[in-house]
């Protein structure tokens, strides 16, 4: 199976944004100063993108996303972690699609 070049091309493109847009805010924060409010608005960071990504599946309406959002409410009340909220969250809805397909 050949690799065709264009895609090549396209992904050290995109592997050489994702990694300007890492180490420019990594170097660009070094001029800002951290006061309550900042600080406040970079740990609200997580949140917000987990929100992002949550909130277009949670309003499909479908079941595994729902057992899913639910599942990670339960985990999040438990363990108070977010990362094994999160696989929780991902294992519930993949147990879900395989039993209903």
């Amino acid at each position: 199976m050949a690799v065709e070049s264009t895609f090549l091309l396209a992904l050290v493109g995109m592997a050489v944004a994702s990694f300007a847009c890492r180490i420019s805010g990594f170097l660009l924060m070094g001029y800002v100063r951290i006061t309550p409010r900042v600080e406040a608005a970079l740990k609200a960071i997580p949140l917000s993108v987990m929100v992002g990504i949550v909130t277009p599946a949670a309003t499909s309406g479908k079941l595994p996303e729902l057992l899913g959002l639910l599942a990670v409410g339960l985990a999040m009340k438990l363990v108070r972690n977010d990362l094994a909220a999160a696989v929780a969250g991902a294992v519930t809805v993949a147990v879900a699609r395989w039993a209903m397909s």
